[in-house]
Formats: structure tokens, C-alpha cells, sequence
């Protein structure tokens, strides 16, 4: 949980430091709140990688739902309430036991969920150190081989290496132009 609380303030900086509000739930559940939501699998990704950096045996199951937000709660998400509360918990609670993904929202449609099946499978077989580097490189910020080498104490080799292992540079791309499609599509829904 320290893990996931520490990468959501990292992904709140993405975000003009908007707070994400991590609060933990059932037990062993956790949500956060994504000021923008076209961040929502790039965030999930990062999560996955901090958590997979840490031990092979971690990870979580992540539940995205798209949608509007009525109340974002008192004092944490505990009692927030919307579409996208609704949608994630659904989600969630019709998981398969050994699916890591679900994503929903009226703008999700089945390429999307492919999409994101796809990234989360191919996140899953990182080793720790790719894991380590992917949690590194997804940032939006695209930091550079140097800085990542910097940052990990490695050669930009060693990272380069690490990276490729990891499908860095397909995932990259494809959440980059993911992206882009729905912030348009939010866009153009937010002045129908």
C-alpha cells in the first residue's frame, strides 16, 4: 500500500499536483481519483511497474471506469460517489480471478479494452529490473536514456537494455496516441 500511496503522489505531479486522493478500501483495495482521466492507463501502468520493481510477486488488480463524478467525498474517496465509482467497482467485482484489467465508461468501447488487455499482459512478464526502468519511462515527461541511467544508477546501455526487454518504446507509443484519441473525444463530448 506505502508503494501505491508513493506512486500516486508521483502521478498527482503529472497533473499539475491534483491531488489523486489514494484512499484504501475493502481491506486490501485502493482507489485514486485522475484529474485526467486520458491518464487513466498510463497511470494503471506506472502503478503496475512500481509495484512489480518492488517484487515479482506483487501486483494488483485495476479496475477503470470512465465517467462523471458526482462527489469526489469528504475526506477521502471512501464516500465519493458518480458514473466512475459505479463503473470501477462493477468492474472489479466481475473480474475474472486471473484478469489484472478492467476498463469501462461510455467511451470505452472493445478497442480499447484490447488495448489495454494487451499492455497489461505484455506488463505482466516484466522482470524487476524492466519494471523498475518501464515505472521510469512511461512518465509523461519522456525522460531520456541519460536521465533514466541517472535515476537508476546504471549505463544508458544497462537501460537500454532493460527497456527493450520491457517493449518500452511500443508501449509508449501506443498509450501516447491512445491518449490523444480520447482527450479528443472527451473534448468534443464536454461541448456537445
Amino acid at each position: 500500500m506505502a508503494q501505491l500511496e508513493a506512486t500516486a503522489h508521483t502521478i498527482a505531479v503529472w497533473q499539475s499536483h491534483a491531488d489523486l486522493r489514494f484512499t484504501r478500501f475493502r481491506g486490501d483495495g485502493w482507489q485514486v481519483l485522475l484529474k485526467d482521466p486520458w491518464l487513466a492507463l498510463r497511470a494503471a501502468l506506472v502503478l503496475l511497474a512500481r509495484l512489480r520493481s518492488g517484487g515479482t510477486d506483487l501486483s494488483s488488480r485495476i479496475s477503470i471506469g470512465l465517467g462523471k463524478i458526482d462527489s469526489s467525498g469528504t475526506t477521502d474517496l471512501s464516500d465519493a460517489n458518480g458514473e466512475a465509482f459505479v463503473l470501477s467497482g462493477r468492474g472489479l467485482d466481475e473480474m475474472a480471478r486471473s484478469q489484472r484489467i478492467a476498463f469501462s465508461g461510455s467511451m470505452i468501447g472493445h478497442r480499447d479494452k484490447i488495448i489495454a488487455r494487451l499492455m497489461f499482459e505484455r506488463a505482466s512478464r516484466w522482470t524487476m529490473p524492466q519494471a523498475e526502468a518501464m515505472a521510469l519511462y512511461l512518465q509523461p515527461d519522456h525522460p531520456t536514456l541519460a536521465e533514466l541511467a541517472t535515476e537508476l544508477g546504471i549505463s544508458p546501455q544497462a537501460v537500454n537494455y532493460r527497456l527493450g526487454g520491457g517493449g518500452a518504446n511500443e508501449l509508449r507509443t501506443t498509450l501516447r496516441l491512445w491518449e490523444e484519441v480520447i482527450e479528443r473525444e472527451l473534448a468534443g463530448a464536454s461541448h456537445a
